[in-house]
């Protein structure tokens, strides 16, 4: 009897997710880019959270519409130093050694979108004279305040993240890669990916509604407890189902899972986008070229975030479980 259990315990380590113990910590293609990814996602992340708990606090009022959004941005620039940090940490985990790559790309990559895309609307609006057009003086204060606070803070947790050791795997990585077999349909990356967002998204829909509405249609947006029990639900929901689907695919013996983990969670976004189109020409009453496409060119900035937001909890969520369940697995 207990010679049968054993041989039951040897035929089940000969195949599933035990079995590319010695691949699942190789490092990604693109290790950098994910680092620069995984660390701005985490200054965002800290940036909402925190915003929602001083929302929720009743320090900001929803009747200066203005509060949130200067809370927020005072935030991310102060909240460069956890971008650096676990930009830097992660990258030297994967093996970089670019680091002066890695520190720029932090600092500038996320940043430069958003002003980039927000420096070309308002060009619009100056075009056409608009009284909505943000002034330059304030362009002048926005770079101000990115290169003067924001970029130093970000070198400074990556040069702290730089001298930590890289973090520790619980097993080693094999020399030779393994080859990963054949995938059946539903373990294969896209249709993984695509899956992913769905849960996180149902979860929110109804919210964004409430949320869009009180942008676009000037109304005031009060509901900050129930957004932040939201967000709660999102950050658990996307740690769940990218979990389960990294699990699926371990199984499958494809430890391809890094850039999969954010990628799923990520996706969320994808559907963000299809609500925002869905909103645009069911609830609003849009007409023109300039505002279609500055209603377009700022939901592409929040899309931006939330993609790179939600990467980061997905891929986070991916690490712990890994690494826990890797933990525990006995490696001759």
């Amino acid at each position: 009897m207990i010679l049968g259990e054993e041989l039951k315990e040897d035929a089940q380590e000969e195949f599933g997710w035990k079995l590319v113990h010695g691949d699942v910590f190789r490092p990604p293609r693109k290790g950098m880019f994910l680092s620069v990814l995984v660390g701005n996602g985490a200054q965002l992340f800290v940036m909402t959270l925190i915003t929602l708990v001083f929302a929720c606090l009743g320090f900001l009022s929803p009747a200066n519409r203005g509060s949130l959004m200067t809370c927020a941005l005072v935030l991310y620039v102060c909240l460069g130093t956890p971008a650096g940090y676990v930009s830097a940490r992660i990258y030297k985990t994967f093996g970089g050694e670019k680091w002066k790559s890695n520190v720029l790309l932090t600092a500038f990559f996320c940043p430069g979108v958003v002003f980039g895309v927000f420096f070309l609307l308002n060009l619009v609006l100056w075009a056409k004279s608009s009284s909505a057009a943000v002034p330059f003086s304030t362009l002048i204060a926005l770079l101000a305040l990115w290169f003067g606070i924001s970029v130093p803070l970000t070198f400074v947790g990556a040069y702290f993240g730089f001298r930590k050791r890289p973090i520790e795997h619980p097993t080693r990585t094999n020399q030779i890669p393994r080859q990963i077999p054949d995938q059946s349909m539903y373990t294969r990356p896209i249709p993984g990916i695509i899956m992913g967002g769905v849960l996180p998204f149902g979860c929110i829909f109804i919210q964004l509604f409430f949320i869009l509405n009180s942008i676009w249609s000037h109304q005031t947006y009060y509901m900050f407890g129930f957004l932040f029990l939201v967000f709660i639900i999102l950050i658990i929901t996307c740690s769940e189902a990218t979990i389960l689907l990294c699990y699926f695919h371990l199984c499958a013996e494809d430890y391809h899972w890094w850039w999969r983990s954010f990628l799923t969670s990520g996706f969320t976004a994808i559907y963000f986008f299809f609500y925002c189109i869905h909103f645009f020409f069911t609830k609003l009453e849009m007409s023109g070229f300039v505002n279609t496409l500055l209603y377009f060119g700022y939901t592409g900035i929040i899309v931006f975030l939330f993609f790179i937001t939600t990467g980061c909890i997905g891929f986070f969520a991916c690490f712990w479980f890994v690494s826990k369940i890797y933990s525990v697995v006995k490696v001759d």
